[in-house]
């Protein structure tokens, strides 16, 4: 009796994560983990060997036929499978099914509304809204996740926006700096209230001020570059207890 052997160009995979890209009127795909393409375009997953669950390109991964070296060359301008595995992962499209999409973006809406929730604060009590008040507030704007951009980028590009619909601003951190006098004038343009200014001997100011977050690196960088200078977070999060609300 004769056996049915599988032709060698096909490499059977199951439970996998397809993505997909059409070049050269060709169609490639390669066969991933599970969650773990967006995590390495969002470069929270750095090791290849944890995305692909094989370093070969397919024409028809669910077949499992593997794609011939003349169209690697010709699409590809390599042969290498490794190579095309990486172009093919960063330009192409995943292949998920429609309650996959539709419960992946309703997870990263409320990750980016709970990032919003633990950063910010409504400026006029110090207190932070609800993760639920901030869902709302992003319905209100019409807000649409993007899925191919991480969710912390996205959060902190949204703040903007939300300022049009409610009293929100990002809750301010204290720090104390000791300088050369030099840096006096970019502290207090960094600084959004100042609570002391005082001049040492050695001519160096010691400030104690409220800032954005978001000046943290600058200063940081600014004391870094000075010698004698120290940087100290006194507080992280300017917040009150209790919840703000929008009556």
């Amino acid at each position: 009796m004769a056996m049915i052997k599988t032709p060698t160009n096909q490499q059977r995979m199951t439970n996998v994560a397809i993505v997909r890209m059409k070049k050269c009127g060709q169609r490639f795909e390669i066969a991933c983990y599970k969650n773990k393409v967006v995590s390495y375009r969002q470069k929270v997953e750095t090791d290849i060997d944890e995305v692909l669950q094989t370093p070969m390109v397919f024409t028809n991964v669910s077949k499992g036929q593997t794609a011939k070296k003349e169209d690697l060359i010709k699409a590809f301008g390599t042969e290498d499978h490794m190579k095309a595995c990486l172009e093919i992962l960063s330009k192409g499209e995943l292949q998920i099914s429609e309650k996959e999409r539709s419960h992946q973006l309703e997870g990263t809406y409320k990750e980016i509304a709970t990032i919003i929730a633990d950063k910010c604060v409504n400026p006029e009590t110090k207190r932070p809204y609800s993760v639920g008040m901030i869902e709302k507030c992003m319905k209100q704007l019409h807000f649409s996740v993007k899925p191919n951009r991480n969710s912390k980028q996205q959060a902190i590009e949204l703040i903007p926006q939300l300022k049009t619909v409610m009293p929100i601003d990002r809750a301010q951190m204290k720090l104390r700096v000791i300088t050369h006098k030099k840096h006096k004038q970019k502290l207090k343009e960094l600084a959004t209230s100042l609570e002391s200014d005082t001049i040492a001997e050695d001519g160096h100011i010691e400030m104690v001020f409220m800032t954005d977050p978001g000046n943290y690196r600058i200063i940081d960088q600014l004391v870094n570059s000075t010698p004698k200078s120290q940087l100290h977070v006194l507080l992280l999060q300017e917040m009150e207890d209790g919840e703000a609300s929008l009556e």
